[in-house]
């Protein structure tokens, strides 16, 4: 498992870090991918929503709108962490999660 540390353009309202070979946004990467644990947050990980709401949706538990609600949670702990815990130890790189 590694931490990836978040590099912050204010200017361009982006968030990245550095993934294999080059730079990926969290929003549109780290946020879809297979790969990611969840997000750091001053002294805590806090886990991936998305995951916990596909597990739902794969048992029927949950509606298709959770799973928006889980993206929305994961910008949002986004923007208070400090970086994305990544088991991607075989540096594949990006891998969808759907």
């Amino acid at each position: 498992m590694k931490t990836l540390s978040f590099l912050r353009d204010e200017k361009k309202n982006r968030v990245t870090v550095e993934c294999v070979r080059s730079q990926v946004s969290v929003y549109s990467h780290c946020a879809y991918c297979r790969h990611c644990r969840g997000v750091v947050v001053g002294n805590r990980k806090v886990p991936m929503p998305q995951m916990q709401a596909l597990n739902d949706m794969k048992r029927g538990a949950a509606a298709d709108e959770n799973l928006m609600n889980a993206a929305m949670m994961f910008n949002t702990l986004v923007r208070d962490g400090t970086a994305i815990e990544c088991d991607d130890d075989g540096n594949r790189g990006y891998e969808g999660l759907y």
